[in-house]
């Protein structure tokens, strides 16, 4: 039964502090890189922190601080090492052999994390591909790595044989898995071309990973006529619980009805390869009506989350899209001070402000809803029906010459049906 026991990953941590070159504070930073290494599923032992301006090309953070962190290992009896940087091959295997014990970066540690989380078949095979492409430079480095036994962070993802197979192996895996992505893109194309044939408009839940999107689209749901439960998506307090795009028809009580997408979280210092890899299941956020920027508003770095959202945004080019500031978790006692109409105050927990929230989103994808009054012949009786299932019908009255109907519709079937109009 011991034999059988799942090893527990102690990690100390190691940060690199270089003054004004960094972007935000090396305690949230590391912070950070804690929750993530708890998402990874190991305890954080130790955190290291190295005051330096300039970078050891060899071992990172110098010769000096390499022992500390040696000694951090062996007092608290760490059997990993995770730094907050991206490190090359060279550096991790000097600085394993200098320590003894497996050594990761900050990127690994991400990808690590998507690998343990991908469900479907697409996140899978982006997971891998942004593995083999962030390990394929790195094979002389990682040789020993490579021989690795017992599985834990780093060792996810593609197994040992396709990482000792060589260079023009992994290559030729890359280009398979590039044409699979290619694939299920045209297919998500075909699926958007559906979407606005159907003239129905697109929302996109966009923001820092763990900020509520999942329980924000989860409130959607329950209020949609069509709120089955089955239909909602899986949430939990934890970095990168949501790593799948979920697509939602959400029905409002006045039969408005638009798609809720759910898309990954970000996170600062997102590897490239992971941006390049997701880049497809991000462009949903690209063919979006409107953008809901969800911020959790009790996270003491919210405004350093808010940068890394907004430069990942302008990265897609999707800043241009209207946008909403949904500044969720208020039922934690912390409330922002934005008073731009562009933002709210919600809590998706206990749904406060929600009505607020649908209001707000109502009065921007559906500003081009024309009132009307119709008077349908009973020839008609097709687009009648047609009319009184899509739009709420505000008055119905059947007449001699046929029915009259006075509701709000599209400026699409305003054109369609205009000759109907009294």
């Amino acid at each position: 039964m011991e034999e059988n026991k799942k090893e527990v990953q102690r990690a100390v941590l190691v940060g690199m502090f270089q003054g004004l070159r960094n972007e935000f504070s090396i305690e949230d930073s590391l912070n950070e890189l804690a929750e993530l290494a708890f998402a990874a599923e190991a305890e954080v032992a130790d955190i290291i922190v190295q005051n330096k301006s300039k970078i050891e090309v060899a071992t990172y953070i110098g010769s000096g601080k390499v022992d500390e962190v040696r000694m951090a290992v062996e007092d608290t009896e760490a059997n990993l090492v995770i730094f907050n940087d991206e490190l090359s091959g060279a550096q991790m295997r000097n600085l394993e052999a200098l320590i003894g014990v497996p050594v990761i970066d900050r990127t690994a540690l991400i990808l690590d994390i998507f690998a343990l989380r991908a469900q479907s078949k697409i996140a899978r095979l982006q997971v891998e591909y942004a593995q083999l492409k962030y390990r394929l430079p790195r094979l002389i480095g990682l040789n020993s790595n490579l021989s690795r036994t017992g599985g834990g962070i780093g060792t996810r993802g593609p197994g040992e044989q396709k990482l000792e197979i060589d260079r023009r192996r992994i290559q030729e895996r890359l280009d398979e898995i590039r044409k699979q992505i290619d694939e299920a893109d045209k297919n998500r194309m075909v699926q958007r071309q559906m979407r606005a044939k159907s003239e129905i408009p697109v929302v996109a839940l966009v923001g820092y990973t763990n900020s509520g999107k999942s329980t924000v689209m989860n409130c959607f749901i329950e209020r949609s006529l069509e709120g089955e439960l089955d239909r909602q998506v899986f949430e939990k307090d934890m970095l990168f619980a949501t790593l799948d795009t979920y697509n939602r028809r959400i029905v409002l009580d006045d039969k408005k009805e638009f798609i809720l997408t759910d898309t990954v979280g970000f996170v600062s210092k997102l590897p490239h390869s992971l941006v390049t890899a997701f880049k497809a299941t991000l462009e949903e956020a690209l063919n979006a009506d409107l953008l809901l920027h969800v911020v959790d508003a009790s996270n003491d770095s919210m405004h350093m989350q808010m940068e890394v959202t907004a430069d990942v945004l302008k990265e897609l080019k999707a800043d241009t899209i209207p946008m909403i500031t949904v500044y969720n978790k208020i039922d934690k006692g912390i409330r922002p001070n934005d008073a731009s109409e562009d933002a709210v105050l919600v809590s998706a927990k206990t749904h406060e402000n929600i009505d607020v929230l649908v209001e707000m989103i109502k009065s921007r994808i559906f500003s081009d809803r024309k009132k009307v009054t119709f008077l349908m012949p009973y020839a008609e009786g097709r687009a009648t029906s047609y009319i009184c299932e899509t739009y709420r019908v505000e008055a119905l009255e059947h007449l001699e010459e046929g029915t009259k109907i006075i509701t709000e519709v599209s400026i699409a079937d305003y054109n369609r049906y205009s000759a109907f109009i009294i």
